[in-house]
């Protein structure tokens, strides 16, 4: 399943009730969240007590509309031995602050097998310890899913059962009030399923903290983009090879661009136009002019290293897909070495 050498990213499967999933990832990032996580600037950032009435209506707007991922939000605590709180509030980080240490690029190459390729930048202390969940819920979709220690799945990259390929970019959108957490609403489009589930749920999103989903489905040659935390959300065909390198192209309101996701806009944007088709070649890119598409930097002005790879080929009957951990022709985990999981 994965390649000879050194491999950072773990293989975590989960299965059963929403508690149970929760408390199975929990436990597998306990070690990572008491280790790096809480004695971080970020986690005692999203724990001021100054956000607790904003984290107060995201949990009762949680617990009302999504109680199945509010109950794995309970398992994610008991699998973590932390509070529920805490850890509610740091599935919350990007809706309590504008800026939180997501990153992301994302390329979106259409048709006849449309490709979805995806940096997943992140912690760089989180490095060694994230992991691919391979989730089985009692009830609804299965899917494979990057996730970070501690936190939910749905807001990386991933892939159901029933074909729905979702790639995730952070937003920073400013003058926001939330209502549900963006994390909760990513979770929520893994447990539709597919995309013509998961899109009208994005579509119909309330404020929330700002993302862009890259959305694909075995057996349809469209992706479709959509940058929602407004409550007006921007939904887009995507009809010519594209990168997103999260900040808001289409949705209006305020928000923060920095220096790194200005200058993989425009490289990325650069390498497209030069007729550049190979998305791995892309988001490897350490070239131009400013800050890198593949982020590799201890001194990243944003806090964010390139912890994964992923690229998505979305085919009539299948979606062939390979994880890459790091920069090297051997991926760490690929479809055909499992094909009786998530394809």
């Amino acid at each position: 399943m994965s390649n000879s050498g050194r491999n950072d990213l773990g293989w975590q499967q989960a299965a059963g009730t929403p508690f149970d999933i929760g408390a199975s990832l929990g436990a597998h990032g306990r070690d990572a969240v008491h280790r790096h996580l809480i004695a971080s600037p970020i986690w005692h950032r999203v724990n001021a007590p100054d956000h607790a009435d904003r984290l107060a209506r995201l949990t009762r707007n949680t617990q009302r509309r999504f109680p199945a991922i509010w109950a794995e939000i309970e398992g994610l605590a008991a699998g973590l031995d932390l509070p529920v709180g805490q850890v509610m509030a740091w599935n919350c980080r990007g809706d309590l602050l504008a800026s939180a240490p997501d990153g992301c690029t994302t390329v979106q190459l259409p048709g006849p097998h449309p490709v979805i390729a995806h940096n997943e930048d992140g912690l760089p202390f989180f490095r060694g310890h994230c992991f691919v969940a391979e989730v089985q819920p009692d009830s609804g979709p299965g899917f494979l899913s990057f996730c970070y220690p501690g936190s939910l799945p749905g807001h990386t990259f991933a892939l159901t059962t029933a074909g729905l390929v979702q790639a995730v970019n952070n937003l920073r959108l400013l003058g926001i009030e939330p209502q549900v957490p963006r994390m909760v609403l990513g979770r929520a489009t893994l447990a539709a399923g597919t995309r013509d589930k998961a899109l009208p749920l994005l579509q119909a999103a309330p404020p929330s903290g700002g993302f862009h989903f890259t959305l694909g489905q075995r057996g349809d040659h469209g992706l479709i983009g959509i940058e929602f935390g407004t409550g007006h959300p921007a939904t887009h065909q995507i009809a010519a090879p594209a990168l997103h390198a999260n900040h808001a192209l289409r949705m209006d309101g305020p928000q923060i661009v920095t220096a790194s996701s200005r200058d993989r806009q425009a490289r990325g944007d650069a390498l497209l136009a030069d007729g550049v088709d190979d998305a791995l070649a892309i988001l490897r890119d350490t070239g131009g002019p400013g800050l890198p598409i593949r982020r590799d930097d201890p001194e990243d002005p944003d806090c964010e290293n390139t912890l994964a790879t992923a690229l998505f080929r979305i085919g009539k009957n299948n979606v062939e897909w390979t994880i890459y951990d790091r920069v090297s022709e051997h991926a760490a985990y690929r479809s055909g070495d499992i094909p009786h999981r998530a394809a």
